[in-house]
């Protein structure tokens, strides 16, 4: 039976738990619902009271293997047997076999050169750091709904919610923010022929520049192929192309987040290649490496190799147990866990496109491969956002066995890890439908 919820949580011993907490950590940490774990195994969880939960969270996209894949332990295990860290003043060649493995499936066809760290923050740092190096150019276009971390060059991009700018103002200047192409709640008049995606590039062009920004003095656009915590909204067929070709003739390098969506969560390697688009740099971290933190960014040689020894370092980055993690994370990956992604990800979209015949409040499902948003809305007509619904069906499948998140105004969001098997899609898809049920004539 999928789940087995044998106390209703949080049971006593979670219990127990929250308060030792929260006398010692800080209350920045948002926690949506008091799920306390205590191991994990493929795409299931069990809490410290014995409670079975179906993962449709994966740490927030992380555990892309599933949780402890035992080829990934046992590649740490047997790593740490030899030696757990050398700081990056040195050398190492798992560092470069992972490196070399990036360059073999980075999206871009010139080679490339590897940073490596230990967040999506600080991939996106990097990032920053080098077109600022590499074109003298000091200032930057980023989009509303994004999210690029926490640090405060990051920060200064990242537009999800304003509690996360809150009283940290001033960050890093020269960052523009536009609106992103939302296909379900376009901000422009679409132009004739065209998408919204058109319709933002077009403002960038005919307002942006010619009124407040001069393109000269623009090192770099910063976006997510699909944004995450923005509401897993997918841009239309033209934006990417037409944000290439403005960025071409304008000198500005174009950076892809893919911490979220890339490493095979979108059914391809890189969210986007579903638009057949080649950035200039990639920002990469979550899903690559199973739950052991690391992160990278990627440039296409021409521009990384503009960096003198120096320029930018870090302590912990490529670290070795990382790095075997990462390896290993890929290998499985390729062989099987990215084709999976795409055939239970199609599954499950085909299946809440049959669930939102049956419930009014299901105002679009969007997504690709294993990254998937349910948008919950109060009305369709009017698309208006039903976050209330939204985290009470979060809650309610919690308390039936599932784990889920919610981003954007009112989307659950389903970004399982890669190897979910169909019995479980099955199974989880049933509890959220149930607790859909549940709450829509409630809320």
């Amino acid at each position: 039976m999928f789940p087995r919820i044998l106390t209703p949580p949080p049971g006593p011993k979670a219990k127990l738990i929250l308060e030792r907490d929260a006398r010692v950590l800080s209350p920045s940490y948002a926690r949506d619902y008091p799920f306390v774990m205590a191991r994990g195994q493929g795409a299931e969880v069990w809490d410290v009271d014995g409670n079975r939960y179906i993962d449709f969270a994966a740490g927030i996209a992380v555990t892309s293997t599933g949780h402890s894949h035992p080829e990934i332990v046992r590649a740490i295990q047997a790593q740490a047997e030899k030696f757990i860290h050398i700081s990056s003043d040195f050398y190492h060649e798992l560092m470069v076999r992972l490196a070399e493995r990036i360059d073999e499936i980075a999206p871009m066809q010139e080679d490339v050169t590897v940073f490596l760290a230990n967040s999506g923050t600080e991939s996106v740092e990097a990032a920053l750091k080098l077109a600022r190096y590499a074109t003298g150019r000091r200032q930057f276009i980023g989009f509303l709904g994004a999210f690029h971390g926490r640090s405060m060059g990051s920060l200064s991009f990242t537009a999800s919610k304003a509690r996360q700018q809150e009283r940290f103002f001033p960050t890093m200047p020269g960052v523009w923010h536009v609106p992103f192409p939302d296909p379900y709640r376009p901000v422009f008049p679409i132009p004739p022929g065209g998408d919204i995606g058109d319709a933002v590039v077009n403002y960038i062009e005919e307002m942006l520049f010619p009124e407040a920004l001069p393109p000269d003095e623009v090192a770099a656009v910063l976006v997510e192929p699909i944004q995450g915590e923005g509401g897993y909204i997918v841009p239309p067929p033209h934006f990417f192309p037409r944000l290439r070709d403005m960025c071409d003739r304008h000198g500005i390098l174009l950076i892809l987040d893919e911490v979220q969506a890339g490493v095979g969560r979108t059914g391809k390697w890189w969210g986007i290649q579903h638009w057949n688009v080649e950035p200039d740099i990639i920002c990469i971290a979550k899903g690559i490496a199973s739950g052991v933190p690391l992160g990278a960014m990627a440039a296409r040689r021409s521009i990384g190799a503009k960096w003198k020894p120096g320029a930018h370092g870090n302590t912990y980055g490529g670290n070795p147990l990382a790095c075997v993690a990462a390896l290993k994370t890929l290998e499985l990956i390729e062989r099987e866990y990215m084709q999976n992604a795409a055939t239970q990800g199609a599954f499950m979209f085909d299946a809440l496109a049959e669930m939102q015949a049956r419930h009014e409040c299901i105002g679009e499902v969007r997504g690709r491969g294993l990254m998937i948003g349910i948008e919950l809305v109060k009305d369709r007509a009017t698309k208006t956002a039903a976050k209330e619904l939204r985290d009470a069906v979060v809650h309610r499948c919690f308390e039936n066995g599932l784990l889920t998140l919610g981003c954007g105004r009112s989307t659950l969001r389903f970004m399982p890890a890669l190897m979910i098997e169909k019995e479980l899609v099955e199974a989880g898809l049933a509890i959220f439908e149930n607790a859909l049920s549940e709450e829509e004539g409630r809320v």
